[in-house]
């Protein structure tokens, strides 16, 4: 956490603990713990992370603006459910972004960032790889994002950046349910991130399109496996009272709502 007034440190605001809560409950729902159709209210959230209700309500508007969360006027909150077809549309806008990109570099002849500026999404890219082949999710998905944000700073404007950025996490977002009840899952992560890399560093455009048409086709290719296949958790909200294992978000099945921040509790 960041230090507070009296450790002369900077005081916590109310926007960095906003960022803080809004952080916190996206690696929730990254890691699968909110789980898509969940609902809940500000005041279970403020009491969850104990806090005030005003940085919480402007989280979650915050992560309902980023296409995560839906609002609903009196039931509070729910974890968005991407659709097999949402996920489609996300890998083709994300796919005609990136060719864009990489097209632009190459009639502009852009300059090859240099060994030193791609060190650490080499390291990004190593980490990721690896955790792909091992079939460890909760690793992979850190270091994925990491991984495509450093890169995609490297390679375009932020603007551009942060759009590719979100739609990633949007499709973490969808995937994650299913990967996680995947008997053959390591088989279905992508692990191509140490080609992408070697091809950017030598500056070999044709190798390039080849490493992301690659990681696109193999995204297609698991939403084709995907199609008419049951979506998990269907059932699991049928009645429309929210959660059947209690009222606050759940964590692996127990009701113990969303993990605090690494530090304890926000400072207010």
């Amino acid at each position: 956490m960041p230090g507070n007034a009296s450790g002369g440190g900077t005081a916590v605001t109310r926007s960095t603990l906003r960022q803080q809560i809004a952080d916190a409950l996206r690696d929730e729902v990254l890691a699968g713990r909110l789980q898509p159709g969940q609902e809940f209210t500000v005041k279970q959230i403020a009491d969850q992370y104990g806090v005030s209700a005003t940085p919480v309500r402007e989280a979650l508007v915050d992560l309902s603006a980023q296409g995560l969360l839906e609002s609903d006027q009196h039931r509070g909150f729910r974890v968005h459910r991407f659709s097999v077809d949402d996920y489609r549309t996300m890998v083709e806008a994300r796919s005609m972004v990136v060719d864009g990109v990489f097209r632009q570099r190459t009639e502009c002849g852009s300059p090859v960032p240099s060994a030193q500026a791609l060190l650490s999404v080499r390291r990004r890219a190593e980490e990721a790889a690896r955790a792909a082949r091992a079939g460890d999710l909760d690793i992979l998905i850190g270091y994925d994002l990491r991984f495509w944000r450093e890169l995609g700073v490297l390679l375009t404007n932020c603007y551009i950046s942060e759009f590719l950025h979100r739609l990633r996490v949007q499709s973490w977002v969808f995937a994650v349910p299913y990967l996680r009840a995947d008997p053959d899952l390591s088989q279905w992560l992508w692990s191509g991130h140490e080609t992408l890399v070697d091809a950017v560093t030598r500056g070999d455009a044709e190798a390039v399109r080849e490493a992301i048409r690659a990681y696109n086709a193999h995204a297609l290719a698991w939403a084709d496996r995907l199609q008419g296949g049951p979506c998990p958790g269907d059932g699991a909200d049928d009645d429309g009272d929210g959660p059947r294992d209690g009222d606050g978000p759940r964590d692996g099945g127990a009701d113990e709502g969303p993990a605090r921040f690494p530090d304890g509790r926000p400072e207010r």
